[in-house]
């Protein structure tokens, strides 16, 4: 019985503790909006959509979805076809989405397989993954490589990639420096030589 009034006791004081930091914490929120006339809550807001990387699209084809991300957590979102195409068995080809995309300087977009489209039916993209560099701004269109022996019919507006924004160190950011590398802990010790 002590035991489980000691718990209990325990609980409390830690409620009690949470209770009296939100406390605080609203208190504080409240006198600096007093004294500046700046709402905490809508500072916070404005913050962290500053943080978001706006990137700006054209679709060419109002006929298919506009790009979006289906949940927040999601690092990329969906590229879908804008034209029925047969791929043949081991066959590959270039399948247009429809975008256009004014890409920031300092970043690129990745294109990327599907990773339910290359698992059911052995569709993938074959160099991915593709690089979109910011300096480009004509429609994005996406090297389809059929894995199969046998043909897969792609349809208008479905799901054929997905495309990552991603940030990268472009030509004008980089010196190249032709001279001699020097060794580091690994050397020239690649392909596979950590174990299979």
């Amino acid at each position: 019985m002590d035991k489980e009034l000691n718990e209990l006791e325990t609980e409390l004081k830690g409620l009690l503790q949470q209770i009296e930091q939100s406390m605080e914490k609203e208190f504080q929120s409240a006198k600096v909006e007093e004294i500046t006339g700046v709402n905490m809550d809508e500072l916070q807001k404005q913050f962290k959509d500053s943080l978001k990387q706006e990137l700006v699209y054209e679709n060419l084809n109002p006929e298919i979805q506009n790009p979006e991300y289906a949940y927040d957590s999601d690092s990329g979102f969906d590229l879908r076809s804008t034209i029925d195409v047969l791929i043949e068995p081991l066959g590959r080809t270039l399948v247009p989405t429809g975008l256009k995309f004014d890409i920031p300087l300092g970043f690129e977009i990745q294109v990327r397989p599907k990773s339910g489209l290359a698992l059911k039916e052995g569709l993938t993209v074959l160099n991915t993954p593709g690089t979109v560099d910011s300096g480009y701004n004509g429609e994005v269109k996406v090297i389809m490589y059929n894995t199969n022996g046998k043909s897969y019919q792609i349809k208008k507006g479905q799901k054929i990639a997905q495309a990552v924004l991603c940030p990268v160190m472009c030509g004008s950011k980089v010196s190249l420096v032709n001279k001699e590398v020097q060794d580091k802990d690994r050397g020239a010790n690649g392909f596979g030589s950590t174990g299979i």
